[in-house]
């Protein structure tokens, strides 16, 4: 991953490939952001005006190149758009972190082959310095392991991330600096292996596999894992994690990751839908909608890396993670439409489809995390096409059984920068549900079908335990051209949610 400094150097002598500056909307044309004073200096105060001759506007997700001016060690200076300019008279006239954080996730991806940049992006405290480090480290991420030698080598042509990025106006004896840093290298790094386990070709990563990348992760963290085969979760009694992972030859898992510190005096559930590639089974998807379904492990992967994230925080609450691992496709051994499943709550569920299966495992989950009493339990999940519908490709929706905690959840999204919106679980849905025989239905009316499921996932959630539901359909799989900070393919949403909620919690600001 690109290697990030801080540096108190000036930018027409620091030796970089590129000097990359911020550019703004003002109200009459563009406006060189703070941090690029001595940029717009070389160029005798002109620069905005040399920009906007080359056609930039400040726009978000624009960005223009140009020569370097004369005395400076780079070659060239990257200008990428910030949006519109703050207010100066306003109360915080700072530039908005998520507005830095698409910045630099765009000049670090037009960066790719550098071996240095330097970023004089606009810093007025540690929130930037945070902002930008992981804008950088994301923007950056590229997936190459299948490429060139099959090693990780590049293909033809291709170019390697950007190897490193000096923050100007950053302070590297700051503590509070160094701190934002630290904090953005964890949760990348955390948020771009989740990237990887989603980019990852299903016959690599099946459910087996997937629990082995967690038990490394553990032993490298100090974390403590469980994992049920397909034996003990027979024993034990999931039926729905079961009867989802019984057309595929490769069996199912269910995966408990815990951190824990010996302060905490809260605890979170993270559950996460783990698919590892999705056919329908019995039920099976039309042609054109199974070429991407390795993402539908997308869920897990986010609680994954969540949960090693907090350990490598070292946050005071504890975090336990449920990734319930399955493979879904059709074959003699299948469930079918109108057997019924037996849950691990002891409830039964007449399967109507088999493609609405991601609420069946994570209806097991569901119930095995509140038999730890939890102080709140958050599942994450691509669990529906009509969330895409409601919400497009770039936000997910929020349900809760307790609307503070909705709205909790929706604000911290919404503060790291991850498209979201509060959903209603309307009461009169529940009835299409129903089943003659059993206690209900996998499927229930069609309209609706996203808030449908979150009623289904409510029916498995312990009494008196607050539980938030993240359907992320729309952005967990990127499918369009890349943006910001998020790459084409797995896009890691939901990670730094369910961080920022760990955060909250370890901080006794969030109930």
């Amino acid at each position: 991953m690109t290697a990030l400094t801080l540096s108190t150097s000036a930018a027409p002598g620091l030796r970089a490939d590129a000097i990359v500056i911020g550019v703004a909307k003002g109200t009459k044309g563009p406006v060189v952001a703070p941090g690029a004073e001595a940029v717009d200096k070389a160029y005798d105060g002109k620069l905005a005006g040399v920009l906007e001759t080359l056609g930039a506007a400040g726009a978000e997700g624009e960005l223009t190149k140009l020569p370097a001016p004369a005395g400076f060690k780079a070659p060239i200076v990257v200008a990428v758009g910030l949006g519109t300019e703050p207010d100066a008279k306003s109360e915080d006239a700072s530039y908005d972190a998520e507005a830095l954080r698409k910045a630099a996730g765009v000049a670090a991806r037009a960066l790719a082959g550098s071996r240095k940049a330097a970023f004089a992006l606009p810093v007025d405290g540690p929130g930037a310095v945070g902002a930008i480090s992981e804008g950088i480290l994301l923007g950056a991420y590229s997936f190459d392991v299948y490429k060139g030698n099959g090693n990780g080598g590049k293909a033809k042509n291709g170019k390697a991330p950007l190897a490193e990025a000096a923050l100007l106006g950053g302070k590297p004896r700051d503590a509070a600096h160094k701190g934002a840093v630290a904090r953005a290298v964890a949760v990348a790094e955390e948020l771009n292996r989740a990237r990887d386990l989603i980019n990852m070709p299903p016959n690599d990563l099946d459910p087996a596999a997937f629990a082995a990348e967690a038990q490394a992760a553990a032993k490298e963290h100090g974390l403590k894992v469980q994992v049920l085969d397909d034996k003990a979760l027979a024993k034990g009694g999931y039926g729905g994690i079961l009867g989802v992972g019984g057309g595929s030859s490769a069996a199912p898992r269910l995966v408990k990751l815990s951190y824990t510190h010996p302060k905490a005096e809260k605890h979170l559930a993270f559950v996460g839908k783990g698919i590892t590639y999705d056919s329908g089974g019995i039920s099976l998807k039309p042609a054109g909608h199974n070429e991407t379904m390795k993402c539908d492990m997308s869920g897990a992967a986010a609680v994954f890396a969540a949960v090693v994230a907090a350990a490598r925080l070292g946050l005071e609450v504890n975090v336990t993670g449920w990734l319930a691992l399955a493979e879904n496709m059709p074959s003699g051994s299948a469930v079918r439409p109108g057997d019924v499943l037996r849950m691990y709550s002891g409830k039964t569920v007449e399967v109507l489809n088999t493609d609405a299966e991601g609420r069946l495992v994570l209806a097991d989950a569901l119930w095995a995390a509140s038999q730890e009493n939890p102080d709140a339990i958050v599942d994450v999940a691509t669990l529906t096409g009509a969330m895409m519908l409601a919400l497009g490709s770039r936000t997910f929706g929020v349900m809760a059984n307790d609307d503070a905690f909705r709205s909790a959840v929706h604000e911290a999204a919404e503060e790291v920068g991850e498209p979201a919106w509060p959903m209603p679980l309307p009461e009169h849905l529940r009835k299409g549900m129903e089943s003659q025989v059993a206690d209900l239905a996998n499927m229930g009316e069609r309209m609706g079908g996203g808030l449908v499921a979150g009623l289904f996932l409510r029916e498995f959630v312990g009494e008196g335990i607050t539980w938030a539901h993240l359907d992320i359909a729309g952005p967990a799989f990127n499918e369009g051209g890349p943006f910001g900070y998020t790459p084409k393919g797995g896009t890691g949403s939901a990670v730094r949610t369910l961080v920022r909620l760990a955060e909250l919690t370890a901080a006794g600001d969030l109930g």
